[in-house]
C-alpha cells in the first residue's frame, strides 16, 4: 500500500526556519514539494528531476533546500528566511514506480507571521 506522510510544519516568525519531512512507503518514488495557499492553485516548490538535479521555484531559490536520505524514501525541505507569503499547506508528491501514478500526502501547514 502506498502512503505519503508529511510532517514538520508549524508557526514561525518571518525570517525563521522550518524543516519539512516526507516519508513514503510502497512502490513509489518521492519527487518533491508543492504548496497551496488559500484561494490559490497548488504550485511547485522544489523537485528532483532527471540526472539527480533539483528544480526550485524562483520564489524559493537561495532560501529552501531539497534533500533526501540514501534510501530515497524520505525527503526533506529546509526552509530558511521564511516570509509571510510562504504561508501555505505544503504537500509531498510521489510517483508510482511502475504505474507513474501521482500520490499526494495530506499536507503540512506552514504559517509565517510578520
Amino acid at each position: 500500500q502506498v502512503q505519503v506522510v508529511e510532517s514538520g510544519g508549524g508557526l514561525v516568525q518571518a525570517g525563521g526556519s522550518l524543516k519539512l519531512s516526507c516519508a513514503a512507503s510502497g512502490s513509489i518514488r518521492i519527487k518533491g514539494w508543492y504548496r497551496q495557499a488559500p484561494g490559490e492553485q497548488r504550485e511547485l516548490v522544489a523537485s528532483f528531476i532527471s540526472g539527480g538535479d533539483t528544480l526550485y521555484a524562483d520564489f524559493v531559490k537561495g532560501r529552501f533546500t531539497l534533500s533526501r536520505d540514501n534510501g530515497e524514501n524520505t525527503i526533506y525541505l529546509q526552509m530558511n528566511s521564511l516570509k509571510p507569503e510562504d504561508t501555505a499547506v505544503y504537500y509531498c508528491r510521489g510517483v508510482g514506480r511502475n504505474s507513474g501514478t501521482n500520490y499526494w500526502g495530506r499536507g503540512t501547514q506552514v504559517t509565517v507571521s510578520s
